[in-house]
């Protein structure tokens, strides 16, 4: 009786701990095969004067502005309010990097709607669609790299060249702090 009530007790800490990142696990695998990843469908940004949208993935969050990345007090509160943008870095539209980073996942104590924003990262690719939304204005960034990287590795948060680029950081694999996994997007300039 004892085995049978410490098992099921472990497997209820495990579903609450991991409940956030399997809730959004089987969100985007049963959209996926119902086929709506490829429908073209807008979602409205949860703010347009900083906001971020990644329609492949259903990400949608606020974006605190100038967070600094190695104040840990200070970063930790702003992702329980969206998705950090790093401090000293570039703003959507204008040149240079726009460098954002959230958790992947952490644990159910922790848990805030924000947890999970950027666990399905990894399911991006070259040519996937990032929205950045800045002053109530529409940036289209793609995706045109993806690694993962030291968590010691802080080069990506200058600039990546002289374009205009974002790059979207979360902790790999989700729910540590082993490495960073890095989704970089180059601004599409619509035509005049």
């Amino acid at each position: 009786m004892v085995g049978f009530i410490s098992v099921a007790l472990a497997v209820i800490i495990f579903v609450v701990t991991f409940y956030p990142v399997i809730m959004v696990e089987l969100n985007y695998q049963l959209t996926q095969a119902q086929g709506e990843l490829t429908v073209n469908r807008e979602i409205k940004p949860q703010d347009s004067d900083f906001g971020i949208v990644v329609p492949k993935i259903s990400a949608n969050a606020k974006i605190i502005p100038n967070v600094d990345p190695y104040n840990n007090v200070e970063y930790q509160v702003a992702l329980t309010q969206g998705v950090a943008h790093a401090l000293g870095t570039g703003f959507p539209g204008s040149a240079g990097n726009v460098f954002l980073f959230s958790h992947s996942s952490v644990n159910f104590y922790e848990a805030s709607r924000y947890n999970s924003i950027f666990y399905l990262l990894d399911k991006l690719v070259v040519g996937d669609e990032i929205d950045l939304y800045y002053s109530g204005e529409k940036f289209k960034y793609f995706v045109n790299d993806k690694k993962i990287v030291s968590s010691k590795d802080i080069k990506y948060l200058g600039s990546l060249g002289s374009g205009k680029t974002v790059t979207l950081m979360t902790c790999w694999p989700p729910g540590t702090t082993f490495k960073r996994l890095l989704v970089i997007g180059e601004l599409k300039e619509e035509n005049p």
